[in-house]
């Protein structure tokens, strides 16, 4: 802490969340702040822009109440902070860490600021192993590993919610991989929304795995920048104080970037595209790349990052800039989601880019990269072949493309859609099923020992 709590009552003007003040104290950009009106509630807040003349609070509560004649800011001289302790999983936070399960405040072992501590990229380990979701169409195609930050694609009305908790509630570890916990991020939720994800992790038992934090709807555009950061930091402190291998599942960061943009408006900067702050990709950049391993640290941060699309738009500024971030993208498709694919994951668009350091040999199965390769090159085909059916009709297809076409139909309904969590034995078996139903010499990323194996 840099100094003693000062008290300043030079409010100039209040804009929405925004509370512009006279500088006549020293401060620092990030400090975290208390507003206080005539009501007496203390409100937190941060400071988010400051010159010699004048510097800008995000008031992070409600601003109602508050006036200019009334309003006390007090300074605390040091960055926002999370208090943390071996007691946060099985707890639920609102989007500024405070506890709402009606439970008793955390026990805090240490305080960590919330914008996090960057890793020095020397320190940083390559992400290695597997982490299985459940969903067949990740684990065999699209693998996630431990380290990695792979964002989902979805649009509005897409079941990305479902996934999300189907996810939590059935991701895992192979074998004796260590502890593993889940840190689930709602942000900018509709109240039935938080209260789904609530009771989901409830019932079946992962809450205790798991610490959710939940924003809402109704609560500040401030608060909604806020909460990613919160969610991390209590994920950065289970996997590197702790050790645990952690997964942290962030929904709908579009809302957050959303937020980004209002507060922005209202500080008066110069938009960029689609009307979002030119610094949109270092921002969001500032939340993927807390993900990761660390040299002489067991435990390893993991991210899932959910964003609906605006009208499906996958050039659109958000999903754009996150592509060039994080390690690859799983896309859900509305036209599976039409035809009851459940989860709608479109396999050819979508790209695990560290799969091949996570799967095969020791981590999964020494045949899982070839299995893969091949339902890709198959599935590719068939789609292929869908067009040209469409063109000739499928009488006019040649017997093997009739075969692919088939093949294609049943890898959606059988492989891609599944009624509930699979293993990843479950998803492979389900894949050479599948590949037992083409010719075998079209099966050319296969060799002739994993034919025989699994295919005879």
């Amino acid at each position: 802490m840099r100094a003693p709590l000062l008290v300043e009552h030079a409010a100039t003007k209040l804009d929405g969340p925004l509370l512009f003040l006279k500088r006549t104290v020293e401060a620092a950009l990030g400090d975290a702040v208390e507003v206080r009106g005539r009501d007496g509630h203390a409100r937190l807040g941060r400071i988010v822009a400051l010159d010699d003349q004048a510097l800008t609070i995000e008031v992070l509560e409600s601003s109602a109440g508050l006036d200019l004649p009334s309003t006390v800011v007090r300074f605390r001289g040091e960055p926002l902070s999370f208090a943390l302790g071996p007691g946060i999983l099985g707890r639920v936070f609102n989007g500024v860490g405070q506890v709402i399960d009606g439970g008793p405040p955390i026990a805090a072992s240490e305080h960590r600021a919330i914008d996090g501590l960057p890793m020095n990229p020397v320190a940083r380990a390559l992400p290695r192993d597997f982490i299985e979701t459940g969903v067949s169409a990740i684990d065999v195609m699209n693998s996630l590993v431990r380290g990695q930050k792979l964002p989902i694609f979805s649009g509005g009305g897409l079941p990305h919610d479902r996934l999300a908790i189907d996810v939590a509630r059935h991701a895992r570890l192979r074998g004796a991989g260590g502890d593993f916990a889940i840190v689930f991020c709602g942000i900018g939720l509709p109240y039935d929304s938080a209260e789904a994800f609530r009771s989901a992790l409830e019932a079946s038992g992962a809450l205790e795995r798991t610490a959710l934090f939940l924003n809402l709807a109704s609560d500040s555009s401030t608060q909604r920048l806020l909460t990613p950061r919160y969610a991390l930091t209590a994920a950065e402190y289970l996997a590197f104080v702790e050790g645990k291998h952690v997964l942290a599942i962030l929904t709908d960061m579009t809302n957050y970037c959303e937020a980004l943009r209002e507060v922005s408006s209202s500080k008066g900067e110069m938009p960029s595209r689609k009307g979002f702050p030119g610094y949109l990709y270092s921002d969001l950049a500032t939340l993927y790349e807390r993900a990761g391993c660390l040299r002489g640290h067991p435990g390893t941060l993991t991210q899932l990052s959910i964003l609906t699309m605006p009208a499906d738009d996958i050039a659109h500024p958000i999903p754009d800039l996150t592509g060039y971030i994080t390690e690859g993208q799983i896309v859900l498709s509305r036209e599976l989601d039409r035809r009851g694919v459940r989860p709608p994951v479109a396999v050819l668009p979508s790209l695990s880019r560290l799969a091949k350091d996570g799967t095969g040999g020791k981590y999964t199965h020494p045949d899982h990269p070839a299995l893969a390769s091949q339902l890709y090159a198959a599935y590719a085909r068939a789609v292929q072949t869908r067009v040209l059916a469409s063109v000739v009709g499928e009488d006019g297809l040649a017997e093997a493309d009739r075969r692919y076409l088939a093949f294609g139909r049943r890898f959606e309904q059988d492989f891609v859609h599944q009624d509930g969590p699979r293993t990843l034995e479950e998803s492979m078996d389900a894949g050479w099923r599948l590949l037992a139903e083409l010719p075998r010499n079209e099966l050319t990323r296969l060799s002739d020992a994993q034919i025989a194996a699994h295919l005879a």
